[in-house]
C-alpha cells in the first residue's frame, strides 16, 4: 500500500510537472526570464497569464508532491514507515482542494493519502509486534 500512494504521488507530481511545462512555458518564458513576474502590478486575483502559467509550473504542487512521493518510495525500499500525519496532510489537502477545484485529479492524491495511511498503519501494527517478540520497543 505504501509503495502504490509512493507511485501515485510520484507520478502525480511529475505529470503536473511536465505538462505544465509542456502546455505553458512555451508561451510565458519570455516574460518569466524577463521578470515580469517581479512584482507585478495589482493583485493575485487579477493575476496575468505569465502568474497563473508560473503557479501551474514552479509554484505548483507538482515538485513538492513529487519529492514525497520519491521520499515515501525510498522509506519504503528500506523498511522505514513513513509517519502517519503525511498522509493525513495530503488527504486533508487533497479532500479540500477537491471540494473547491473540478475537474481535476484531486481523487488520485486522496486515494494516495488513503493507502499511505493504511500502509503507514500496517507498518506501525508490524514494528510494534515485532518489538514485542523482540523484548521491548525497537522504535
Amino acid at each position: 500500500m505504501t509503495k502504490w500512494a509512493g507511485w501515485i504521488f510520484t507520478v502525480l507530481g511529475a505529470l503536473h510537472l511536465v505538462l505544465g511545462f509542456a502546455l505553458l512555458a512555451p508561451r510565458h518564458a519570455g516574460a518569466w526570464a524577463g521578470g515580469d513576474l517581479w512584482l507585478p502590478e495589482g493583485t493575485l486575483a487579477e493575476m496575468s497569464p505569465a502568474s497563473g502559467a508560473f503557479w501551474m509550473t514552479f509554484g505548483s504542487f507538482g515538485a513538492p508532491l513529487l519529492a514525497l512521493g520519491l521520499t515515501v518510495l525510498w522509506l519504503e525500499r528500506r523498511g522505514i514507515v513513513p509517519p502517519a500525519f503525511l498522509a493525513w496532510i495530503v488527504g486533508a489537502w487533497s479532500v479540500a482542494a477537491g471540494l473547491v477545484f473540478e475537474p481535476a485529479p484531486w481523487i488520485a492524491a486522496t486515494i494516495g493519502a488513503v493507502l499511505l495511511g493504511a500502509g503507514t498503519r500496517k507498518g506501525y501494527k508490524a514494528t510494534v509486534v515485532n518489538s514485542d517478540s523482540q523484548g521491548g520497543p525497537h522504535v
